[in-house]
């Protein structure tokens, strides 16, 4: 077996599950769970019906790149929701629809890195806190992972500068996520030039996960994307940069496995190649509920409004006993503790039946720090009377450590 799967540390769930092993939390409430980021809203009754009424074609193999209609529809998708160029994407050369974020991110770190070329380890650099895929991609690439602190000191965003040189030189691949799991923090369109500067200049990647990208607070300022800072930049090629996104958050069907990865032609192109060889098509039922999920953004206004209503609620209670940045985009909130964040959530559990995620399970050590340790990540995914209710309890809780 490959030896680096042995330095691979455990997913932050199976830590949570020990964490809480042999913990027994009052039976009389009922458990509300704000640790996985896993949409509870209604998936669209559209896309379910498309799901079905297209069931037979599970008899025919699909293709890796995907049909025309799929492609074409996330291009317009794209082009409108990110202001782009029209006719900048070519649905032919510029997208390739992915079994999900997380898999197309994998799989494009294993496809990019390449220890050949440099005669040395290759590099990625990837914020810290992070999701945990970008660690776990690189170190089965055989390269190495170089940590950006996102900590409160740097307002949760990654600070380039603070970069070296030399750093920079060994770059193969930046991961970028914008809006951030697990802070929710939102990278500038002036980083996003800069880190395009930089690869210009140093000859790496960007990879930007924004699979986020549609759940925002304010309906009238939607995140800006890399693609969209491309074509502010005059860069219609996307040259070196590529960003991924995904239905599972946007349309609430994170079952169904369904995103895309879209920008520079070559590098798409070669990831073609790639995954062909991979093995990781989509299905046509698939591609059919997934065109008309990006056909349609009524649900995804609705669905943001379910959540502003929640963030609403929520931050109102939890303002008055926690610290956290001002949520802006995805369904975290990442606030400090007021003790070890490893025993906030132990106590929390054992005392209320609430489950949240400790940050350093999230996140890595390093010289200076650890801008996971103290905080939790609480996602508000649930139905809204659940999180009012969590929200209620992590109040009593902290009210009683304090």
């Amino acid at each position: 077996m490959n030896s680096n799967l042995q330095k691979l540390q455990p997913y932050p769930f199976e830590r949570l599950a020990e964490l809480k092993n042999g913990i027994f939390p009052p039976q009389h409430l009922n458990h509300i769970s704000l640790s996985i980021g896993e949409p509870k809203h209604p998936a669209p009754d559209f896309v379910k019906r498309v799901l079905v009424d297209s069931i037979d074609d599970i008899s025919r193999y699909p293709t890796t790149k995907g049909t025309a209609e799929l492609r074409e529809v996330i291009g317009s998708w794209l082009e409108t929701r990110f202001q782009l160029k029209p006719g900048s994407v070519n649905p032919d050369i510029n997208i390739l629809p992915v079994c999900g974020t997380r898999e197309a991110i994998f799989s494009f770190t294993q496809a990019t890195l390449d220890k050949s070329s440099y005669g040395k380890t290759p590099l990625v650099i990837t914020p810290n806190p992070f999701y945990q895929i970008y660690e776990g991609a690189t170190i089965l690439a055989s390269a190495e992972v170089h940590l950006l602190s996102c900590g409160a000191k740097e307002q949760f965003k990654p600070d380039f500068s603070a970069i070296s040189a030399d750093i920079w030189q060994r770059c193969q691949l930046l991961q970028l996520c914008s809006p951030g799991n697990p802070t929710g923090a939102l990278i500038e369109p002036d980083q996003m030039e800069l880190v395009i500067e930089l690869a210009d200049k140093y000859d790496f990647i960007i990879a930007s996960d924004e699979c986020y990208s549609e759940v925002y607070l304010d309906e009238d300022r939607p995140p800006v994307g890399l693609l969209q800072v491309c074509k502010d930049l005059g860069r219609d090629n996307y040259s070196r940069c590529v960003v991924f996104h995904s239905l599972s958050k946007r349309s609430n069907l994170p079952g169904l496995r369904s995103g895309f990865i879209a920008g520079d032609n070559k590098l798409i192109q070669q990831f073609l190649k790639y995954r062909t060889y991979h093995g990781c098509s989509m299905s046509l039922p698939v591609q059919k509920a997934s065109i008309a999920a990006w056909r349609d953004e009524l649900h995804t206004i609705e669905n943001r409004s379910l959540y502003r209503e929640k963030f609403t609620a929520v931050t109102s209670i939890l303002g008055e006993c926690l610290d956290f940045p001002e949520p802006k985009a995805s369904f975290y909130l990442w606030p400090k503790t007021p003790i070890d964040d490893l025993e906030f959530t132990t106590q929390l559990y054992a005392q209320q039946n609430v489950t949240v995620l400790p940050g350093q399970f999230l996140s890595r050590a390093t010289a200076n720090e650890n801008p996971g340790r103290n905080r939790v990540r609480m996602a508000l995914v649930a139905q809204a009377d659940e999180c009012l209710e969590a929200a209620l309890r992590i109040k009593q809780f902290v009210s009683s450590i304090k």
